[in-house]
């Protein structure tokens, strides 16, 4: 399929202003998906929130079918969250640990997902193993494998890191854990929006992630896929009258789908939008935002390359449209702030934010850019003009 890039562009209005490849952070959304914002909360202002929900029914219903159609699964397996760390967390808390019960994950994992597991610990008394990464810095298969034993209650995998661009083996992962009968929870972060997921594929129970992303949806929306053959046996940590009915004086009942793991009060209109940022992606299709994405990447990579004062920290086959790269004569702070003052957006990652897996790579701060299939080969050659502008 072959993407209307001229069209694209122009529901994308900031692209004739500025070079954004901070896609990464926040993409910059749609109007079809900003009226849809902006649409309900005016609706809101004139008739009031209650009844603007009511009225908005199915609009805010396509938020479960959307999702459910680039998941490839039902409607009772999507829930909605406020952000991709909530819903990530409470998918966590939800699982019955019991003392001795062990964690797998990855040396790229997300520092907040790590925090998590560093907190549970000290909660339930479980025990968290790091996975390292092989040559190409993706999880290696062989020690994941080599580390299963009875006590593994969890592997949790972060599918592209933020920190680098390459993607993790999350399908090999979830054979290995339907194999095995572990819980898989997988965030898809920054994997949602600019690759396909199938999560009968991918063979995850659960799977989380953000809209302001590649998804190109608002900020302060997310979202969470759980299998419904464990629906059941997950408790949330707290409830409320959406989660679950009060049957009695001493007596409720959970939600029997992935529901049970929302809370009533939301934001309406940033559910909706996120919907009709997923069905604008859905209509363009994700296997050609993905090859898009791809090119783009490759390019900025390639170019970068050639310039002797800089080092990309990725390679192999199997990479995102996340670059990242250091500069030998300017700070990451430094050439962002430089970027940034000629129309360009790039972002930093920090030593901080990733200790796990920059103190094994001996990294410290580094630059990162993120394309998206509305970038272009002229803002790649720009970016890199400006760089080397020195």
């Amino acid at each position: 399929m072959t993407l209307d890039i001229a069209r694209i562009r122009e529901h994308t209005p900031a692209t004739s202003e500025l070079i954004h490849f901070n896609n990464a952070g926040a993409a910059l959304s749609p109007t079809p998906v900003q009226e849809a914002l902006l649409q309900h909360l005016g609706l809101e202002q004139r008739i009031g929130g209650y009844e603007a929900a009511t009225h908005a029914h199915p609009q805010i219903e396509n938020f479960y079918s959307a999702f459910a159609r680039l998941f490839n699964c039902d409607t009772d397996e999507v829930a909605w969250a406020e952000n991709a760390t909530h819903g990530w967390n409470t998918l966590l808390h939800a699982i019955p640990f019991k003392s001795g019960d062990r964690i797998l994950t990855g040396q790229s994992e997300y520092g907040s997902n790590y925090l998590a597991f560093l907190h549970l610990c000290r909660l339930r008394n479980v025990h968290i193993e790091v996975i390292p990464n092989d040559a190409n810095g993706r999880i290696c298969l062989d020690r994941l494998t080599a580390a299963i034993d009875n006590n593994v209650r969890l592997i949790a995998l972060t599918h592209v890191p933020s920190q680098s661009g390459v993607i993790h083996p999350a399908t090999e992962i979830g054979q290995i854990a339907r194999t095995h009968d572990i819980l898989y929870l997988l965030d898809a972060c920054q994997s949602a929006g600019q690759l396909p997921l199938d999560v009968n594929a991918l063979g995850c129970d659960m799977l989380t992630g953000t809209g302001r992303k590649y998804l190109r949806g608002p900020r302060g929306t997310g979202f969470m896929y759980v299998r419904k053959e464990i629906i059941g046996t997950l408790t949330p940590a707290w409830i409320d009258l959406h989660s679950a009915s009060w049957a009695a004086e001493n007596t409720y009942q959970l939600r029997d789908d992935a529901r049970r793991f929302e809370n009533w009060e939301s934001f309406v209109a940033g559910k909706i939008a996120l919907g009709v940022a997923v069905d604008y992606a859905m209509e363009i299709g994700m296997e050609a935002i993905a090859k898009r994405v791809g090119y783009l990447a490759s390019c900025l990579r390639e170019q970068l390359s050639m310039v002797n004062s800089i080092s990309v920290h990725e390679s192999g086959e199997h990479l995102s449209g996340i670059v990242t790269f250091s500069k030998k004569d300017e700070t990451p702070q430094e050439l962002q702030h430089r970027l940034q003052s000629a129309g360009i957006n790039i972002s930093t990652s920090k030593l901080r934010s990733n200790v796990l897996d920059f103190g094994r790579r001996g990294l410290g701060d580094i630059n990162r850019a993120s394309v998206h299939y509305y970038n272009t080969e002229e803002e790649v050659e720009r970016f890199c003009q400006v760089i080397t502008a020195t």
